[in-house]
């Protein structure tokens, strides 16, 4: 969520986030139906719906849900059809922010996005201003209270990891998009439980605005993370730890 670890970023909004499990599950739903759709069903077979499956269980979504998203996504039981959106914009203070839609009514979901980025002070930007800010990176995220920073460097680079970074207290993996699952699964056999891991769009670097502009770059985020379209949002805007609190 910010230059901090998302996932610390997380805890401290535990209560918030369990007020919106059932909204994460219909977006993580959403995500496997249409990883199944342009896949097929079979995991094994399917790295984005492995992906998606990792994620809705690391969620703890229950196993039922998960088959009946990945049935309805491969046509197997009746179901809603999803499009795929990116939006690029630009947030108050300059920063840049790349918003992921998956929706079944496109137009719906652009009339809301515009409408929320400009009751925000923001705007649209051309494609790929924003895009080429951003790298695709597989992110695992462990607790540096729980584990020492020199463990997880040693079992994460062992495994094939491209780096490890302690953020706010979170020790960061980034790995490849190709080693994101052949990297958690050696972190998960060597006993590291992580607080977070998924395929992630990355900045190359970030922005440090106002406290005053980075207060409506969160409030712009928490309003566009409310729509029911909105499947990620990305941004390079350095979030003060008060603001995140």
């Amino acid at each position: 969520m910010s230059g901090h670890s998302k996932w610390a970023t997380i805890k401290h909004k535990k209560g918030a986030l369990d007020a919106k499990r059932g909204q994460m599950f219909t977006k993580l739903i959403k995500e496997i139906s249409i990883a199944a759709r342009m896949g097929g069903s079979d995991p094994e077979s399917n790295p984005r719906l492995r992906t998606a499956v990792l994620k809705a269980k690391a969620a703890n979504m229950p196993k039922d849900n998960i088959d009946r998203a990945i049935k309805k996504g491969a046509g197997e039981l009746e179901g809603v059809s999803y499009e795929e959106l990116t939006y690029e914009a630009y947030a108050p203070g300059g920063g840049a922010l790349l918003i992921e839609v998956l929706t079944e009514n496109k137009n719906r979901a652009a009339a809301e996005i515009r409408n929320i980025l400009t009751r925000a002070g923001s705007n649209l930007a051309v494609s790929n201003s924003v895009a080429r800010l951003f790298s695709r990176k597989g992110v695992l995220s462990y607790d540096g209270e729980k584990y020492s920073e020199d463990k997880i460097m040693e079992a994460a680079l062992e495994a094939g990891a491209d780096d490890v970074q302690n953020e706010g207290g979170e020790l960061v993996v980034y790995t490849d998009p190709a080693s994101f699952e052949s990297v958690l699964d050696a972190m998960n056999a060597g006993g590291y439980e992580t607080d977070g891991a998924e395929i992630s769009m990355v900045p190359e670097s970030y922005v440090s605005p106002s406290k005053e502009d980075a207060g409506k770059v969160q409030k712009l985020i928490d309003k566009l993370e409310e729509s029911d379209d909105v499947q990620n949002v990305y941004h390079n805007v350095e979030i003060p730890e008060d603001l995140e609190e």
